[in-house]
């Protein structure tokens, strides 16, 4: 059997510059990813499993011919990652009821035609509590805070010092265990995006770069554990916990959003269903 690795690119430290083909390739990527989240909107309700959410993000991407890019990645057996409440990330899906008042990020990896769409929004589950909601609400705003950043010129610095205003501004805390990555044809490739920067810093973004802007905001303080599972990771002191990311591509003149909702369903614990 042929090592498929093989026929991958390899991590080679430097930052990819990729052409209109790759372009091309992840907005279809991209697109399709999203459509698998707003797939979900009506589906996050009380008494459904994440574990049968993660059959649906299954059989979507099947259905529509690509490939889960985190089934088997490192040993791990799921289609998406689904953390509740204080998870900060990389929560396993379960056979354990969703509960009016949980808040979930969900998040998507696929593949189509070689090209990774990597995508996770928050959704809330039934009413949530206001606090709930506000941390909701202002990581998708430092999300996009760090998005208007990106344009030919500025620094990787600027994302993260936009996202760390935005937080500080609203007393929250930005996670730094974890952080965006470049990504293409590779899953995790060049460079780290880091969402705690500060303005002026880090590489210089150029036409043609891919990466993934995904800011994780706690209630509390900035601190997680891993759980025993290797995967799990939590905020250390149980306060609640929020992630969006979109993968994007800096243009001549800005940022392309490969990931953007065709249903608009951005925020998806903002629809009344």
């Amino acid at each position: 059997m042929t090592d498929t690795n093989l026929l991958l690119p390899m991590r080679t430290g430097e930052i990819r510059i990729h052409d209109a083909e790759g372009f091309d390739g992840m907005r279809k990527a991209g697109r399709l990813v999203a459509e698998c989240l707003d797939m979900l909107v009506p589906e996050v309700k009380p008494g459904v499993t994440t574990e049968h959410l993660d059959n649906l993000v299954r059989e979507f991407v099947m259905d529509h011919g690509a490939t889960s890019a985190t089934i088997g990645y490192r040993g791990y057996r799921h289609a998406s990652c689904i953390s509740l409440n204080h998870v900060i990330c990389h929560g396993i899906p379960n056979a354990k009821p969703l509960k009016e008042g949980d808040i979930a990020n969900i998040d998507v990896t696929l593949i189509l035609n070689g090209w990774h769409g990597d995508h996770s929004r928050m959704y809330g589950v039934g009413k949530v509590k206001r606090k709930a909601e506000r941390l909701m609400d202002v990581t998708y705003d430092a999300l996009m805070a760090g998005l208007a950043q990106i344009r030919p010129g500025k620094r990787f610095g600027d994302i993260g010092g936009a996202i760390s205003e935005v937080a500080r501004l609203n007393r929250m805390s930005v996670v730094e265990d974890f952080c965006g990555h470049g990504l293409g044809r590779l899953f995790h490739d060049e460079p780290n995006v880091v969402h705690s920067s500060a303005y002026n810093t880090g590489p210089e973004l150029k036409p043609g770069m891919f990466f993934t802007v995904e800011p994780m905001l706690n209630l509390g303080r900035k601190d997680a554990a891993i759980l025993p599972d290797g995967w799990t990771a939590v905020t250390r002191d149980r306060q609640l916990s929020a992630q969006y990311e979109h993968s994007v591509g800096v243009t001549e003149d800005g940022v392309e959003i490969f990931t953007s909702s065709p249903k608009g369903l951005h925020q998806p614990h903002k629809v009344e269903l």
